[in-house]
């Protein structure tokens, strides 16, 4: 299966992802650990039915060390016992941001006020950005349907 447009080769496309990847560049250079990266871009991509990022990001967390449990345990965090409070605390975040719309008022307080209890300012607005961004990514490639499967850690630099 070919996507509907590839956004890799299209000139417009290529100019948008090439600020998407740069943010998520300051993303990944902030304090907000790197294992807590992944774990909520996957979770993202699970919710919103993106193969493509689901793949991708299953696979570089693994290819960092993430563990084969975790990233199985990743949809049922609720009830997984392998994640930190604070990786809880993001998963909620990720979940409720990404279901934006399935609440009044977005976000709610709770949720937030636990993450803040986990994370500094720095890396709050990380997780904000990343959430937003992870969302992106995933809405484009769900809207054209990128295949998913074929890929390979680094392939992207």
């Amino acid at each position: 299966m070919d996507a509907r447009l590839d956004l890799l080769g299209n000139p417009l496309a290529g100019k948008l992802f090439k600020h998407f990847n740069a943010a998520g560049k300051v993303i990944s250079e902030s304090s907000l650990p790197a294992a807590t990266q992944e774990l909520v871009k996957i979770r993202a991509s699970q919710i919103n039915g993106c193969g493509f990022c689901t793949d991708m990001h299953t696979k570089d967390a693994l290819h960092a060390g993430e563990t084969q449990t975790r990233l199985n345990l990743i949809a049922a965090w609720r009830e997984a016992t392998v994640f930190s409070d604070a990786e809880r605390a993001a998963l909620e975040l990720a979940e409720q941001g990404t279901r934006i719309a399935d609440a009044a008022g977005g976000v709610s307080d709770e949720a937030w006020a636990n993450a803040a209890k986990h994370y500094d300012e720095e890396q709050l607005a990380a997780l904000v950005a990343l959430i937003a961004l992870i969302n992106a990514y995933n809405r484009a490639n769900v809207i054209v349907q990128q295949p998913a499967g074929g890929y390979v850690p680094g392939m992207f630099g």
